[in-house]
C-alpha cells in the first residue's frame, strides 16, 4: 500500500537541500537517511534521502544526486510516497493512518448518520475529516477529542459529538451581548 508521507517545498540554501510538509506521524521512520521513496510524478524519483535535519523548526532533507539548488527547486510540490504493508498499525492506540479513515460511515452518538469520510486535511494546528453527506454537500469535522468521540474500525464507523452548528444551521446564542439585544432597545 502507498503512503503520502511528505510533499516537497522550497530549496533551503545552495547545497540541495530542501523543506519538506510532513505527512506522517512518524517522520523518523518513514524520512530517514537511506529510505528511498517513490515520488508523484514519478518522473521526478525514486529519491533516496541523503541527510535530513529539522531547522526553524522545519525538517529539511538531502537526496542522493541532488547538490545544488536547482536540482532543489526542481522537486518543488513532489509528493514522497513511501510503501507499506496495509496491516501496519501506528505505534500509539489512538492513531491511524489515513486510509484506515478513508469511507468510514460518520454518525452521531445516537446513530444518525452524517455521512462519510471522503478525504482528511492535514493543517498545522489539527487535522480535518471532509465527510461527505447524503445529500452530496460536505461538512469539515475537526479531528479532536472533544468532537471525535469514537473510531471503530472494525465496524468502519466514526461516531461524532459536534457542538451545535458545526454540521447544522442550529447554532446557540453564544454571546450575552447578542442574548441582550433580542430583549429591545434598553434605553
Amino acid at each position: 500500500m502507498e503512503l503520502v508521507v511528505a510533499r516537497i517545498g522550497r530549496a533551503h540554501g545552495i547545497k540541495g537541500e530542501v523543506t519538506v510538509e510532513v505527512r506522517t506521524d512518524e517522520p523518523e521512520l518513514r524520512l530517514s537517511p537511506g529510505a528511498v521513496l517513490r515520488t508523484e510524478p514519478a518522473s521526478a524519483g525514486p529519491l533516496t534521502i541523503e541527510t535530513g535535519r529539522v531547522h526553524s523548526s522545519r525538517l529539511l532533507l538531502r537526496f542522493a544526486g541532488v547538490k545544488d539548488r536547482t536540482g532543489a527547486e526542481a522537486l518543488r510540490n513532489v509528493l514522497l510516497i513511501a510503501d507499506i504493508d496495509p496491516a501496519e498499525l501506528p505505534e500509539e492506540p489512538d492513531e491511524y493512518y489515513d486510509h484506515q479513515l478513508m469511507d468510514l460511515d460518520v454518525v452521531l452518538e445516537d446513530g444518525t448518520e452524517v455521512g462519510r469520510i471522503t478525504e482528511i486535511s492535514h493543517l498545522p494546528s489539527q487535522d480535518l475529516f471532509i465527510v461527505e453527506r447524503p445529500d452530496g454537500s460536505e461538512v469539515m469535522i475537526p479531528f479532536v477529542g472533544e468532537i471525535v468521540a469514537e473510531i471503530d474500525l472494525e465496524e468502519q464507523r466514526c461516531v461524532i459529538t459536534p457542538p451545535p452548528g458545526l454540521i447544522d444551521d442550529r447554532a446557540e446564542i453564544a454571546s450575552a451581548r447578542d442574548a441582550g439585544a433580542e430583549g429591545g432597545d434598553g434605553a
